[in-house]
C-alpha cells in the first residue's frame, strides 16, 4: 500500500503539464534520485552523490528509475548503474546527460528559479504543449511523434496568447500572456 503510494506520486510528476525543476543539494539514492528523473530538469549541486542502490537491499528500482534513468543516459550506462549500485557525481550526470546543470554548493535552487522564470515568461499554453509533444514524441517512431507534434502545434493557433505573441512581436514589445 505504501508503495502504490510512491508508484502514483512518481506519474503525477511525471504527467504534471507544468514544468517540473529538481534542484538537489545533497545526496539522492534510491527514491530520491528517482523522483529527481521525473521531473523535466535537473539541477544539481557539485557536492552532491546519486545512486539508484536497491539491488544491495535486494530489491530494485521501482519508482520509474530504471525506466527514466535509461532514457536520460542510455541502456548501457543505466544497467552498469542499477546492477552495481555505484554512486556517481554531479558532474557525472551532467556529462551522461541525466542532468540539465551542476551548481556551485548553495546556488542550485537560484539557477532552478532562474530557470522556472524564464519558462513562466513564455506563454503557459505553448509551454505545456511542447513539454507535451516532447514527452509522448519520444514514446513513438519519428513520423507518429511528428504527427502528434502537429496537432499540439494545431491547438495554439486559435489562443489568445498566440496572438498576442504575434502582436507583441510585430509592435516589438514583450507579450503579456493570459494561458488563453
Amino acid at each position: 500500500a505504501q508503495h502504490e503510494l510512491f508508484e502514483r506520486a512518481f506519474v503525477s510528476i511525471m504527467e504534471c503539464p507544468t514544468p517540473v525543476i529538481a534542484a538537489v543539494n545533497g545526496h539522492a539514492y534510491g527514491g530520491g534520485l528517482e523522483t529527481a528523473l521525473c521531473c523535466d530538469f535537473i539541477y544539481a549541486s557539485r557536492e552532491a552523490r546519486f545512486a539508484l542502490s536497491e539491488v544491495r537491499l535486494g530489491i530494485m528500482p521501482g519508482g520509474c528509475g530504471t525506466q527514466n534513468l535509461a532514457r536520460a543516459v542510455g541502456e548501457r550506462r543505466a544497467k552498469e548503474l542499477v546492477m552495481t549500485a555505484r554512486a556517481f557525481t554531479a558532474e557525472e550526470g551532467l556529462a551522461w546527460g541525466a542532468f540539465n546543470q551542476v551548481c556551485e554548493a548553495g546556488g542550485t535552487l537560484a539557477e532552478a528559479l532562474a530557470t522556472a522564470e524564464a519558462i513562466a515568461a513564455n506563454a503557459p499554453l505553448s509551454v505545456k504543449q511542447a513539454k507535451k509533444s516532447i514527452h509522448y514524441g519520444l514514446q513513438m517512431d519519428l513520423l507518429t511523434g511528428y504527427r502528434f507534434e502537429i496537432e499540439a502545434y494545431n491547438r495554439l493557433v486559435d489562443t489568445e496568447d498566440r496572438h498576442e505573441g504575434v502582436r507583441a512581436f510585430n509592435e516589438k514589445r514583450k507579450p503579456v500572456f493570459k494561458g488563453r
